[in-house]
């Protein structure tokens, strides 16, 4: 790769575009100082992104800033993001090294969306969870793993308008027995389902957040809990919080 921009005019456009977004609306010798070229330079510059709608001169303060064409190509960019493309190698490799089965969740107001399942066939149990289906937040991995990044207040909120049933004698029907488990995710960086959802399954979650830094997203590992003892879990937690840093760098 080489270390300079082969075309000199598309770099200084960029390096503009990239001072006005950072620092705001400025003038023209101010612009000028800031990206060490003379006024000439810069003004042809101005005068070709005005042209072309990415910049504009304010009529009172004389200043150059930029239009809503730039955030309206990022939107449009950003709205081609597909998770699921993003995040299905890494839920490979994370079947791969663990055995068991790997879903990736979207937040659905109080419940989870299952967008993605990568099963392994290295072991006989198939788990019932569809793409497609939903999930309680309240009593899932992916939902604690999303519900420990927000707001106290905001939980509440999601607690008071979830129907709150007891699904297996383990789910947790408390909202102050509930907190205490956020408190844990928040300070392991992990999110538990102790066969609070289904008798006989316990998972381990991570959260990840889409581009704007929102608690969105969840993946988890799934298991009978006769493979999910507490000295396996502190393993797949490593595995977890590693694929989730993989993925986050992704869709930053």
């Amino acid at each position: 790769m080489e270390d300079k921009n082969p075309i000199q005019v598309a770099d200084r456009l960029f390096q503009l575009i990239e001072t006005l977004a950072a620092d705001g609306p400025a003038g023209l010798i101010e612009l000028s100082k800031k990206l060490n070229l003379n006024k000439s330079t810069v003004h042809r510059l101005l005068n070709s992104l005005i042209f072309m709608g990415y910049v504009r001169q304010d009529s009172d303060t004389l200043k150059y800033g930029l239009t809503f064409k730039i955030w309206e190509i990022a939107n449009q960019s950003l709205s081609k993001i597909d998770i699921v493309n993003i995040a299905r190698p890494h839920l490979k490799k994370l079947v791969e090294e663990t055995g068991e089965t790997v879903h990736l969740v979207a937040r659905d107001g109080v419940n989870a969306i299952y967008l993605d399942k990568v099963e392994s066939y290295t072991n006989s149990v198939r788990l019932v969870s569809k793409v497609g289906q939903s999930i309680p937040l309240y009593c899932s991995g992916v939902g604690k793993a999303i519900l420990a990044e927000m707001k106290n207040e905001d939980i509440r909120t999601v607690w008071e308008t979830s129907p709150i049933k007891q699904l297996t004698e383990h789910t947790i029907v408390s909202f102050d027995e509930f907190m205490k488990k956020i408190e844990r995710v928040r300070e392991v960086g992990y999110a538990l389902d102790d066969e609070e959802n289904e008798l006989g399954v316990r998972c381990i979650a991570v959260c990840l957040k889409d581009y704007r830094g929102k608690a969105r997203y969840a993946l988890s590992i799934s298991a009978p809990v006769t493979r999910m003892s507490d000295e396996r879990l502190t393993v797949l937690a490593d595995f977890c919080l590693k694929c989730k840093e993989e993925i986050n760098r992704e869709l930053r």
